[in-house]
């Protein structure tokens, strides 16, 4: 399905551009409108589904017409079309959910991650052993068995068909440095390497500790790039820090993460070489602490 979150993303550009190409100020839509001036600045930067005929009502005032009102309601439209996501509400957990709409529409999705396993490729045992670390910290608001639900139907979507073409970039760190018990961690490994091996959608690569990375800049945070079928959705950048997720449609952005993900690429091992450390690690971990049940 066309992803919802995309396309408020995009309406809210439209909206703001047409505003603005009228010379009119967010203050004088809303008196023309009598709504409240959050209503339309909320509406233009994408923080709440539309009101269809919200939207309808600011055409009409711009004077917007003909096959520029029909694309501008159509995005409206599919901007307000609910998700598999949207049944769990936040049980799922906010972030989840955005990502999974941003993802439900996704043609390729690039990752990287220097800290942890991300969430497309994490097992029940690992996203449970998370919820506890996240529970630690304070209190959640998410429901522990609709999380790992959620997540689990996300995973299912790259095994589909029409699934995007996933490629991850994966710090070596994140697969020496222990975060969760040992057999944990075994558990996720052989997973990981089951779904790079078996998927042929899915591509692993890793990054050595000894990578050189002279005279280029390793980005700050975890970060994800999406492109879509429509060439009319902006690529996007979503930068995952610790208590939020900043998403850049900016061309300019979006290219300077781009070109970061393209050094990282660049410079991690082979996909075949980075099977194998995988498997090296895996089987070391086995040595040490023995088979997972």
């Amino acid at each position: 399905m066309t992803s919802p979150f995309v396309r408020r993303r995009r309406l809210a550009a439209e909206l703001r551009t047409l505003r603005e190409e009228s010379g009119m100020t967010s203050d004088e839509l809303s008196r023309l409108l009598c709504r409240s001036r959050m209503k339309i600045s909320r509406l233009e930067n994408a923080y709440a589904r539309p009101d269809l005929a919200v939207v309808m009502k600011i055409l009409d005032v711009l004077g917007v017409t003909g096959d520029r009102w029909h694309e501008i309601v159509g995005l409206a439209r599919d901007a307000s079309e609910p998700g598999w996501w949207d049944a769990y509400g936040d049980a799922m957990g906010a972030r989840q959910r955005m990502y999974a709409d941003v993802e439900s529409d996704a043609r390729t999705i690039r990752e990287y991650n220097q800290f942890t396993i991300p969430g497309l490729l994490q097992t029940p045992e690992f996203i449970r052993f998370m919820i506890e670390r996240a529970r630690a910290e304070g209190e959640i608001t998410f429901v522990d068995e609709r999380v790992i639900e959620a997540r689990l139907r996300r995973q299912a979507h790259l095994l589909e068909a029409s699934a995007p073409h996933y490629e991850v970039v994966l710090d070596e760190v994140v697969i020496r440095r222990p975060t969760a018990p040992a057999q944990v961690v075994l558990g996720q490994l052989r997973s990981l390497l089951q779904t790079a091996l078996r998927n042929p959608r899915v591509t692993v690569r890793i990054l050595p500790l000894a990578a050189d990375f002279t005279g280029r800049l390793l980005p700050q945070s975890a970060f994800s790039l999406y492109t879509f079928p429509d060439p009319n959705d902006p690529s996007m950048a979503i930068v995952d820090t610790v208590n939020t997720d900043i998403v850049h449609i900016e061309h300019q952005e979006v290219m300077r993460y781009t070109q970061r993900y393209e050094h990282l690429w660049q410079a991690a091992l082979s996909s075949a070489a980075s099977i194998g450390l995988l498997t090296d690690a895996a089987d070391d971990l086995e040595k040490r602490i023995g088979p997972s049940l």
